[in-house]
């Protein structure tokens, strides 16, 4: 009898694990006015989920569109293309294949903590917590509130200990849960901080006289929920009264233009930009810690992929931020430090110019907040992966990135304000 329990009860658990068999990854590429209207009938008449750009009110003529469409719209999918003559190839074949294949660095215990691993949040909370005691001259922890279903955000304070309050950088990771490979960064930040510290002489310098703060995972909901239930979801998981749909996504739904471009008021989109401003209490509490020291966090990153992409302000316009020059040119030397490792080649700009006009950004609403170094990184790859980068790619994606960080960091703890 306890046996059947418990294969009825795994059956349960398997039956609650969204699967992606035969789906596939497409890229279209719209040259005309009416490619663009075709991408957006079929985003309203079938379900399709967009990866990039993330909404359908965002392709545009000479952009290209990465969607994944279910198995069974694919026949109706070709042939309305073909017929279009819109150019268009497949990405990725077979999503859950793609998805099975990302664990590629071998077999370890789901709850044993790995740097070329996408661990789940039990073994990255864990692992905080262990980092946190074990390194008590360099390493503080805090929370500073607690998810929509109760998880907490603990944020990690890397720098040497002082009387003083120092100068600080903020980054986070992890707003989109489907983006694994964006805490993985994180969680490796904090390794070479600690690791070269005292052999580095940047990092030694830069911790020495600044502060480092690290939001290991953002959404933790989202991201566990990826985990367990649904390889692909991106948004929060709070509820909303009169609507069955879960979640709003976390980066249209800071105070910045918000929910004016880019942004869905349709609550099941996976750019729905929430009731209001900070509806969102994981936003609300990153936003009440930025608020709260902003007078001495001078930088903010915030690491999203993919696309191999370094954008800063704005999104939400095309207007030029009052400090574009210089953004400008930390972006592209910040990348070409990442460039250099590997030959990795990302794209700077301002978001709007860049990719896409989008409202609500966390970028775009800590520079209107007074943060003069905001910078958003989309990391690898270009598509051929997409959310589905191989656990083999965390290592170098993370050694590139760590470049390019420290390159940011050097020029605002240079150039403080």
């Amino acid at each position: 009898m306890k046996v059947l329990l418990f294969f009825g009860l795994v059956a349960l658990a398997l039956a609650d694990v969204t699967r992606f068999e035969g789906e596939k990854v497409l890229r279209l590429k719209p040259v005309l006015a009416e490619h663009v209207t075709l991408i957006k009938d079929l985003a309203e008449s079938i379900e399709v989920d967009f990866w990039s750009p993330d909404s359908p009110e965002l392709v545009t003529i000479d952009i290209d569109v990465d969607i994944r469409v279910p198995a069974k719209y694919l026949s109706l999918v070709y042939t309305t293309v073909g017929q279009s003559g819109m150019e268009h190839e497949t990405l990725i074949d077979d999503v859950q294949v793609a998805i099975n294949r990302q664990a590629d660095n071998g077999i370890s215990p789901r709850n044993l903590h790995s740097y070329t691993k996408y661990n789940t949040w039990d073994t990255i909370l864990s692992w905080i917590n262990t980092i946190a005691s074990s390194n008590p001259s360099l390493i503080s922890k805090q929370e500073i509130g607690n998810t929509f279903e109760g998880r907490p955000m603990t944020l990690l304070k890397i720098g040497k200990s002082s009387g003083a309050t120092k100068p600080a950088i903020f980054m986070d990771c992890g707003i989109h849960a489907r983006e694994w490979i964006s805490p993985a960064f994180c969680q490796w930040f904090v390794k070479e901080a600690l690791e070269t510290y005292g052999s580095d002489s940047q990092m030694t310098s830069l911790l020495d006289q600044m502060d480092v703060y690290v939001l290991p995972v953002f959404n933790i909901d989202g991201y566990e929920y990826s985990h367990n239930s649904n390889r692909m979801w991106r948004k929060t998981r709070s509820k909303l009264s009169g609507s069955s749909c879960l979640g709003a996504d976390p980066n249209r739904n800071f105070d910045a233009g918000w929910c004016t471009v880019g942004a869905s008021s349709n609550p099941c989109s996976d750019t729905f930009c929430g009731s209001t401003p900070e509806s969102e209490i994981e936003v609300k509490n990153v936003a009440n810690f930025i608020r709260k020291y902003k007078s001495s966090i001078k930088a903010y990153l915030t690491v999203h992929s993919y696309s191999q992409l370094l954008l800063f302000p704005y999104s939400y316009s095309y207007n030029l931020a009052a400090d574009h020059s210089e953004l400008m040119s930390v972006a592209q030397g910040a990348s070409a430090a990442l460039t250099s490792l590997y030959g990795t080649r990302y794209t700077s700009g301002p978001g709007a110019s860049t990719i896409y006009l989008a409202a609500g950004g966390s970028d775009d609403w800590a520079y209107d907040l007074g943060v003069k170094y905001s910078y958003t990184f989309e990391l690898r790859d270009t598509g051929y992966y997409g959310f589905l980068l191989p656990e083999s790619q965390i290592k170098p994606t993370c050694e590139e990135t760590m470049l390019a960080v420290k390159y940011i960091a050097a020029h605002v703890q240079k150039n403080l304000y």
